[in-house]
């Protein structure tokens, strides 16, 4: 008898890790929690679409902010005209892409959300031959890194560069122009920036 009851007993261990595996791996591949004697599991996604959090546990926690992408075009004519000779900020009237709305278009400069790695990259076009164009990514009113067409020769030259910048919250950028004339419209100059990594 005493024999049965350890077979029985078995035999219901048995039976419930065979349903508790199924269910488990189910509750794992949905991200869902698992509930074990009334205590809440945590199921981490290996693929956190954003910035870990930093806690004790070491896990990372969505956001849902973490996405942050802008790209603008200009389809006004020539630069500069009467509101940049005062900035000299190259102003942009054609979104294209404004994820997480950090890139203001009335003020074409964008403000980081978060302290991180951020890329930019832009790309302008002169107006006039016999003329050398320079434009900076300017990043609090500092210089980081500039572009210049002075072929005198070519009218349509082109002025583009690209690079990394660690950027603090609030910190704000954007194009300006140091010298020259652009050619703004059908779409020719641009400038996009997205956040590789927070920090």
């Amino acid at each position: 008898m005493h024999s049965m009851s350890v077979t029985f007993d078995l035999s219901i261990l048995l039976a419930v890790l065979l349903l508790w595996g199924p269910m488990e791996s189910r509750g794992q591949n949905d991200t869902e929690p698992i509930i074990l004697e009334g205590k809440c599991l945590v199921v981490c996604d290996s693929t956190p679409s954003s910035e870990p959090s930093g806690n004790a546990l070491g896990m990372s926690v969505r956001s849902g902010s973490g996405r942050v992408a802008f790209s603008a075009s200009r389809q006004t004519n020539h630069e500069p005209t009467d509101m940049s000779n005062r900035t000299m900020i190259i102003y942009f009237d054609n979104i294209l892409v404004n994820v997480g709305t950090h890139f203001d278009q009335e003020s074409s400069v964008f403000l980081a959300p978060r302290r991180g790695v951020y890329s930019f990259n832009f790309h302008v076009v002169k107006a006039y031959n016999r003329q050398t164009i320079q434009v900076s990514l300017m990043l609090n009113g500092w210089p980081m890194i500039s572009a210049f067409a002075g072929d005198q020769d070519v009218t349509r030259e082109a002025a583009t560069n690209a690079g990394l910048v660690i950027m603090e919250k609030g910190d704000k950028v954007y194009l300006r122009l140091e010298r020259g004339n652009l050619m703004g419209g059908w779409k020719y100059s641009t400038f996009s920036g997205f956040l590789v990594f927070p920090l």
